[in-house]
């Protein structure tokens, strides 16, 4: 895996979301057809895992969180951007997207959580949190 491998997934997954409200309706389509054990969210989180453990992913650091944006927007991605954060036993910053994001959460051990949602897809958020 290389981070130009990781770049055609991520444009072929985009493909399916582009166009899309960011809205509960596509939080449940990305749970329901690429949720949690789906063949999706397998290759998607083995890529990230492989990108952590070969130094191009989260290669930035600061308050225990390691993280980056790996891709800004652009056309063959739909018009988003992609960023990789790996976080443990922490709750990170409160941020803004004033776009919206679409988070995936891919526990590496145990059940963690991220904003009280299991693995899979908390994907909506427009505005602060």
């Amino acid at each position: 895996m290389t981070a130009t491998d990781f770049r055609a997934q991520i444009a072929g997954f985009t493909r399916q979301l582009a166009g899309r409200p960011l809205d509960a309706g596509l939080d449940a389509w990305l749970n329901r057809e690429h949720g949690a054990g789906s063949p999706t969210y397998q290759a998607l989180k083995a890529s990230c895992e492989a990108g952590v453990r070969e130094g191009w992913l989260c290669e930035r650091e600061a308050g225990g969180i390691r993280y980056g944006r790996i891709f800004k927007p652009a056309a063959d991605l739909h018009g988003f951007s992609v960023d990789v954060v790996d976080m443990r036993d922490i709750a990170g910053p409160h941020h803004t997207h004033p776009n919206g994001e679409i988070d995936l959460i891919m526990p590496i051990e145990g059940k963690a959580r991220f904003d009280g949602r299991a693995a899979g897809w908390p994907a909506v958020r427009t505005g602060p949190r």
